[in-house]
């Protein structure tokens, strides 16, 4: 799973990092509320953990903003503000759930697994494209209703692309959603992993195209 993690603070984003990178998701930071509200705008996530006391950017206006985009990610609240009225205006903007600082690590993971269960019940598990489909949940790839034989990096490469078709994912973004490997990876080994997906999509209609410079996007060439 894809989290964004928006907090100022380093220590605790830090702790947050590898917490979530240990339960096996890709984890993104941003450190004021501008930057996750740029990143929130043009990429996917399945969770936000989401300060309030942001610089540049109030969380709440980050929250705010993303609901007025139509975006219904789950957003788990995490801030030293504890009055009620803060608590209340939280969750009336649009806010899944609600923690406050100092918190136990257990139980913000009990709630992140929670949320993400939840996300997953209320959306759609399989995505398509062209003649290709990938069930989320079962981690299964499809042409046809024949089953596509791809390696567990091939899946999780096509993951993190299909799940942000038509929008350029970047290589930083494809080698953070291989985090749970234990060797490191190169940026050479992610274009000879793109290249054999490439290679096993063609005639589908869903194409991996190379944006020079930026990374790779997925889409359905049917359309172009």
């Amino acid at each position: 799973m894809r989290i964004l993690i928006a907090e100022d603070d380093a220590v605790l984003a830090d702790g947050l990092i590898v917490s979530m990178r240990r339960a096996g998701h890709a984890v993104y930071w941003s450190k004021s509320g501008e930057e996750a509200d740029d990143l929130l705008a043009r990429e996917a996530y399945d969770l936000v953990i989401l300060d309030l006391g942001l610089p540049r950017m109030d969380g709440l206006r980050v929250l705010d903003r993303m609901r007025k985009r139509g975006c219904k990610t789950p957003v788990l609240i995490v801030t030293a503000r504890e009055a009620l009225e803060e608590r209340v205006r939280g969750l009336d903007m649009g806010a899944d759930d609600y923690i406050a600082k100092p918190f136990d690590l257990p139980e913000l993971e009990a709630r992140v697994r929670a949320l993400l269960r939840r996300g997953q019940c209320g959306a759609t598990n399989e995505i398509c494209l062209g003649s290709l489909s990938y069930d989320a949940a079962r981690k299964r790839a499809m042409i046809k209703n024949q089953p596509l034989e791809l390696s567990a990096r091939e899946i999780c490469i096509l993951e993190v692309l299909i799940r942000n078709a038509g929008y350029v994912v970047s290589k930083r973004q494809i080698l953070e959603s291989l985090c749970g490997w234990e060797e490191e990876i190169s940026d050479h080994a992610v274009e000879v992993y793109v290249h054999r997906l490439r290679k096993r999509l063609d005639g589908t209609g869903a194409a991996i195209r190379t944006i020079r410079g930026l990374g790779y996007l997925i889409e359905d060439s049917a359309r172009e």
